[in-house]
Protein backbone atom coordinates (compact mmCIF):
# COMPACT_ATOMS: atom_id res chain seq x y z
CA UNK A 1 0.00 0.00 0.00
CA UNK A 2 0.96 3.49 -0.30
CA UNK A 3 2.40 4.87 2.90
CA UNK A 4 2.42 8.63 3.98
CA UNK A 5 5.91 8.89 5.57
CA UNK A 6 8.90 7.01 4.09
CA UNK A 7 10.72 7.61 7.47
CA UNK A 8 8.85 7.64 11.20
CA UNK A 9 11.20 7.73 14.57
CA UNK A 10 10.63 7.80 18.14
CA UNK A 11 11.87 9.25 21.26
CA UNK A 12 13.07 12.48 22.53
CA UNK A 13 14.51 15.76 21.53
CA UNK A 14 16.13 17.94 23.23
CA UNK A 15 18.10 21.62 23.24
CA UNK A 16 22.09 21.21 22.30
CA UNK A 17 25.03 23.29 23.89
CA UNK A 18 28.07 22.45 22.26
CA UNK A 19 31.11 23.81 23.89
CA UNK A 20 32.77 25.70 21.03
CA UNK A 21 36.57 25.75 22.85
CA UNK A 22 37.82 23.25 25.24
CA UNK A 23 37.89 24.79 28.76
CA UNK A 24 36.13 28.24 27.62
CA UNK A 25 32.60 28.61 29.24
CA UNK A 26 31.69 29.55 25.37
CA UNK A 27 28.70 27.26 23.76
CA UNK A 28 26.82 27.53 21.10
CA UNK A 29 23.31 26.28 21.02
CA UNK A 30 21.59 23.50 19.07
CA UNK A 31 19.30 20.79 18.76
CA UNK A 32 19.91 16.79 19.34
CA UNK A 33 18.28 14.01 20.70
CA UNK A 34 19.60 10.85 18.48
CA UNK A 35 16.42 10.01 16.74
CA UNK A 36 15.53 13.59 16.03
CA UNK A 37 18.54 14.34 14.67
CA UNK A 38 17.87 11.08 12.74
CA UNK A 39 14.90 12.14 11.22
CA UNK A 40 16.23 15.59 10.55
CA UNK A 41 19.15 14.10 8.53
CA UNK A 42 16.28 11.96 6.58
CA UNK A 43 14.86 14.96 5.61
CA UNK A 44 17.41 16.68 4.40
CA UNK A 45 18.17 13.60 2.04
CA UNK A 46 14.90 13.90 0.77
CA UNK A 47 12.63 11.66 2.75
CA UNK A 48 9.26 12.35 4.14
CA UNK A 49 9.79 11.74 7.65
CA UNK A 50 7.41 12.35 10.72
CA UNK A 51 8.53 12.42 14.56
CA UNK A 52 6.92 10.78 17.81
CA UNK A 53 7.66 12.90 20.99
CA UNK A 54 6.59 14.63 24.15
CA UNK A 55 7.87 18.53 24.68
CA UNK A 56 7.28 20.86 27.09
CA UNK A 57 5.16 23.81 27.29
CA UNK A 58 8.52 26.07 27.35
CA UNK A 59 10.34 27.76 24.85
CA UNK A 60 12.74 24.98 24.27
CA UNK A 61 10.05 23.05 23.01
CA UNK A 62 8.90 25.81 20.66
CA UNK A 63 12.33 26.34 19.52
CA UNK A 64 12.04 22.36 18.50
CA UNK A 65 8.64 22.45 16.97
CA UNK A 66 9.86 25.24 14.72
CA UNK A 67 13.42 23.40 14.11
CA UNK A 68 10.83 20.54 12.22
CA UNK A 69 8.51 22.35 10.81
CA UNK A 70 11.65 24.69 8.96
CA UNK A 71 12.95 21.08 7.99
CA UNK A 72 10.18 19.67 6.49
CA UNK A 73 9.59 17.05 9.24
CA UNK A 74 5.77 16.14 10.37
CA UNK A 75 4.97 16.87 13.76
CA UNK A 76 1.41 15.58 14.08
CA UNK A 77 2.81 12.96 16.33
CA UNK A 78 3.99 15.78 19.02
CA UNK A 79 2.57 16.13 22.04
CA UNK A 80 3.25 19.07 24.58
CA UNK A 81 3.14 19.27 28.24
CA UNK A 82 2.45 21.91 30.83
CA UNK A 83 3.86 20.15 33.76
CA UNK A 84 7.12 18.48 32.61
CA UNK A 85 10.30 20.12 30.94
CA UNK A 86 11.98 19.81 27.70
CA UNK A 87 15.21 18.05 28.16
CA UNK A 88 18.65 19.54 27.72
CA UNK A 89 22.48 18.53 27.07
CA UNK A 90 25.90 20.36 26.85
CA UNK A 91 28.94 18.88 25.06
CA UNK A 92 32.42 19.45 26.46
CA UNK A 93 35.73 18.64 24.57
CA UNK A 94 38.69 17.73 25.45
CA UNK A 95 41.48 15.11 25.33
CA UNK A 96 39.40 12.37 25.24
CA UNK A 97 36.92 13.45 22.93
CA UNK A 98 33.37 14.63 23.42
CA UNK A 99 31.29 14.26 26.79
CA UNK A 100 27.83 14.59 27.42
CA UNK A 101 26.21 15.93 30.60
CA UNK A 102 22.15 15.81 30.44
CA UNK A 103 19.71 17.57 32.39
CA UNK A 104 16.79 15.26 31.18
CA UNK A 105 15.36 13.65 34.35
CA UNK A 106 11.43 13.80 34.10
CA UNK A 107 11.22 15.28 30.68
CA UNK A 108 8.23 15.44 29.15
CA UNK A 109 9.69 12.59 26.67
CA UNK A 110 10.31 10.43 29.29
CA UNK A 111 6.29 10.38 30.16
CA UNK A 112 5.66 8.66 26.97
CA UNK A 113 3.41 5.47 27.18
CA UNK A 114 1.92 3.15 24.85
CA UNK A 115 -1.45 4.44 25.56
CA UNK A 116 0.00 7.77 23.83
CA UNK A 117 1.85 6.06 21.01
CA UNK A 118 0.58 7.70 17.64
CA UNK A 119 -0.02 4.45 16.18
CA UNK A 120 -1.29 5.67 13.11
CA UNK A 121 1.78 7.57 12.15
CA UNK A 122 4.02 4.11 12.74
CA UNK A 123 1.42 2.16 10.13
CA UNK A 124 1.85 5.26 7.32
CA UNK A 125 6.00 4.79 7.79
CA UNK A 126 7.80 2.90 5.33
CA UNK A 127 10.50 2.64 8.31
CA UNK A 128 9.89 2.88 12.05
CA UNK A 129 13.29 4.01 13.53
CA UNK A 130 13.68 3.57 17.29
CA UNK A 131 17.06 3.68 19.50
CA UNK A 132 18.94 2.76 22.63
CA UNK A 133 17.99 5.78 24.01
CA UNK A 134 14.08 5.89 23.48
CA UNK A 135 14.46 2.19 25.35
CA UNK A 136 16.72 4.14 28.15
CA UNK A 137 14.51 7.26 29.19
CA UNK A 138 12.09 5.63 31.34
CA UNK A 139 10.50 2.36 31.82
CA UNK A 140 7.17 3.95 30.38
CA UNK A 141 9.34 4.87 27.58
CA UNK A 142 10.42 1.56 27.13
CA UNK A 143 7.44 -0.37 27.09
CA UNK A 144 6.01 2.49 24.61
CA UNK A 145 8.97 1.48 22.35
CA UNK A 146 8.32 -2.47 22.02
CA UNK A 147 4.71 -1.55 21.54
CA UNK A 148 5.82 0.58 18.46
CA UNK A 149 7.91 -2.66 17.26
CA UNK A 150 5.26 -4.65 17.82
CA UNK A 151 2.40 -2.47 16.06
CA UNK A 152 4.88 -1.61 12.64
CA UNK A 153 5.51 -5.40 12.12
CA UNK A 154 1.33 -5.93 12.29
CA UNK A 155 1.34 -2.96 9.45
CA UNK A 156 4.77 -4.29 7.99
CA UNK A 157 6.40 -1.20 8.30
CA UNK A 158 10.41 -1.90 9.26
CA UNK A 159 11.77 -1.17 11.90
CA UNK A 160 14.95 0.19 12.59
CA UNK A 161 17.27 0.09 15.43
CA UNK A 162 20.40 2.28 16.70
CA UNK A 163 21.66 0.55 20.13
CA UNK A 164 23.08 4.12 21.15
CA UNK A 165 24.38 3.17 24.38
CA UNK A 166 24.28 5.72 27.00
CA UNK A 167 25.15 4.31 30.59
CA UNK A 168 24.86 7.67 32.02
CA UNK A 169 21.36 6.68 31.39
CA UNK A 170 20.65 2.81 32.66
CA UNK A 171 23.41 0.22 33.89
CA UNK A 172 24.73 -2.21 31.65
CA UNK A 173 22.81 -4.94 32.53
CA UNK A 174 19.47 -3.62 31.92
CA UNK A 175 20.84 -2.26 28.37
CA UNK A 176 22.43 -5.81 27.51
CA UNK A 177 18.81 -6.97 28.66
CA UNK A 178 16.29 -4.31 26.61
CA UNK A 179 18.66 -3.35 23.54
CA UNK A 180 19.26 -7.40 23.01
CA UNK A 181 15.17 -7.73 22.61
CA UNK A 182 15.11 -5.06 20.37
CA UNK A 183 17.89 -6.46 18.27
CA UNK A 184 15.71 -9.31 18.24
CA UNK A 185 12.80 -7.77 16.59
CA UNK A 186 14.30 -5.33 14.29
CA UNK A 187 14.78 -5.55 10.68
CA UNK A 188 17.65 -3.05 10.58
CA UNK A 189 20.30 -2.77 13.64
CA UNK A 190 22.57 -0.14 13.19
CA UNK A 191 25.05 -0.61 16.14
CA UNK A 192 28.45 1.26 17.01
CA UNK A 193 31.34 -1.01 17.25
CA UNK A 194 32.01 0.76 20.53
CA UNK A 195 28.22 0.38 22.07
CA UNK A 196 28.06 -3.24 20.90
CA UNK A 197 31.68 -4.44 21.98
CA UNK A 198 30.69 -3.73 25.19
CA UNK A 199 27.29 -5.28 24.93
CA UNK A 200 28.69 -8.60 23.23
CA UNK A 201 31.82 -8.60 24.53
CA UNK A 202 33.36 -9.34 21.13
CA UNK A 203 35.79 -6.57 19.61
CA UNK A 204 36.21 -7.85 15.85
CA UNK A 205 33.99 -6.52 13.33
CA UNK A 206 32.42 -9.78 11.97
CA UNK A 207 32.45 -11.28 15.00
CA UNK A 208 29.85 -8.49 15.83
CA UNK A 209 27.97 -8.80 13.09
CA UNK A 210 27.32 -12.58 13.68
CA UNK A 211 26.70 -11.79 17.22
CA UNK A 212 23.87 -9.44 16.22
CA UNK A 213 22.51 -11.92 12.92
CA UNK A 214 22.75 -14.37 15.41
CA UNK A 215 20.00 -12.66 17.99
CA UNK A 216 17.89 -11.84 14.73
CA UNK A 217 18.45 -8.45 13.49
CA UNK A 218 17.70 -9.60 9.34
CA UNK A 219 20.31 -6.61 7.99
CA UNK A 220 23.33 -4.99 9.95
CA UNK A 221 25.25 -2.08 9.13
CA UNK A 222 27.98 -1.78 11.73
CA UNK A 223 29.31 2.28 12.23
CA UNK A 224 33.32 1.60 12.62
CA UNK A 225 33.74 5.49 12.66
CA UNK A 226 37.01 6.71 11.19
CA UNK A 227 37.43 3.11 9.93
CA UNK A 228 33.99 3.55 7.83
CA UNK A 229 30.62 0.68 8.15
CA UNK A 230 30.54 -2.70 7.38
CA UNK A 231 27.09 -3.65 5.98
CA UNK A 232 25.22 -7.64 6.03
CA UNK A 233 22.28 -8.84 4.58
CA UNK A 234 22.59 -11.97 6.16
CA UNK A 235 24.59 -13.73 2.70
CA UNK A 236 26.55 -11.05 1.35
CA UNK A 237 29.02 -8.56 3.50
CA UNK A 238 30.81 -5.72 2.28
CA UNK A 239 32.84 -2.74 3.47
CA UNK A 240 33.13 0.82 2.91
CA UNK A 241 36.18 2.67 4.22
CA UNK A 242 36.58 6.01 5.88
CA UNK A 243 37.04 9.27 4.19
CA UNK A 244 39.73 11.64 5.26
CA UNK A 245 38.38 14.79 6.74
CA UNK A 246 38.81 17.51 9.18
CA UNK A 247 37.05 16.42 12.34
CA UNK A 248 35.99 18.87 14.16
CA UNK A 249 32.50 17.47 16.45
CA UNK A 250 31.78 14.63 15.85
CA UNK A 251 28.26 14.91 17.94
CA UNK A 252 25.50 13.52 16.13
CA UNK A 253 27.71 11.44 13.44
CA UNK A 254 26.14 8.34 13.77
CA UNK A 255 22.68 9.64 13.72
CA UNK A 256 23.42 11.58 10.58
CA UNK A 257 24.85 8.09 9.26
CA UNK A 258 21.42 6.30 10.49
CA UNK A 259 19.28 9.13 8.96
CA UNK A 260 20.61 9.18 5.31
CA UNK A 261 20.80 5.10 5.10
CA UNK A 262 17.49 5.80 6.01
CA UNK A 263 16.52 7.86 3.41
CA UNK A 264 17.85 6.18 0.55
CA UNK A 265 16.74 3.10 1.61
CA UNK A 266 13.67 4.31 1.27
CA UNK A 267 13.96 5.99 -1.99
CA UNK A 268 15.13 2.41 -3.44
CA UNK A 269 18.76 2.29 -2.68
CA UNK A 270 20.31 -1.48 -1.56
CA UNK A 271 21.81 -1.79 1.62
CA UNK A 272 24.90 -1.63 0.34
CA UNK A 273 24.31 1.75 -1.84
CA UNK A 274 22.65 3.21 0.89
CA UNK A 275 25.88 2.07 3.54
CA UNK A 276 28.25 4.01 1.30
CA UNK A 277 26.25 6.74 1.01
CA UNK A 278 25.58 7.27 4.55
CA UNK A 279 29.32 6.49 4.93
CA UNK A 280 29.86 9.68 3.28
CA UNK A 281 27.03 12.12 4.85
CA UNK A 282 28.31 11.40 8.10
CA UNK A 283 32.12 12.45 7.49
CA UNK A 284 30.62 15.70 5.77
CA UNK A 285 28.92 16.04 9.29
CA UNK A 286 31.60 15.50 11.50
CA UNK A 287 33.00 19.05 9.83
CA UNK A 288 30.86 21.65 12.04
CA UNK A 289 29.25 22.26 15.62
CA UNK A 290 26.58 20.66 16.43
CA UNK A 291 24.18 17.65 15.88
CA UNK A 292 21.62 19.39 13.56
CA UNK A 293 23.57 22.25 11.86
CA UNK A 294 26.21 20.03 9.79
CA UNK A 295 23.80 17.72 8.02
CA UNK A 296 24.27 17.45 5.00
CA UNK A 297 21.79 17.84 1.80
CA UNK A 298 22.71 15.29 -0.78
CA UNK A 299 24.68 17.96 -3.73
CA UNK A 300 26.81 17.71 -0.46
CA UNK A 301 27.13 14.29 -0.49
CA UNK A 302 27.43 13.39 -3.98
CA UNK A 303 30.13 15.50 -4.33
CA UNK A 304 31.97 13.65 -1.88
CA UNK A 305 31.21 10.51 -3.48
Amino acid sequence: MERRFDVAALGEAMLEFNQTNPGQPHYLQGFGGDTSNAVIAAARGGARTTYLTRLGQDAFGDALMGLWQREGVDTSGVERDALAPTGIYFVSHGARGHEFSYLRAGSAASHITPRWLPRALVREAKILHISGISLAISATARETVFKAMAVAREARTLVSFDSNLRLKLWSLDDARAAITRAIGLCDLFLPSVDDVSLLSGHSDPDAIIDWSHSLGAKQVVLKLGSAGATASDGTRREHTGGHRVDVVDATGAGDCFCGNLLARLALGDSLFDAARYANAAAAIAVQGFGAVGPLPRPAQVGALL
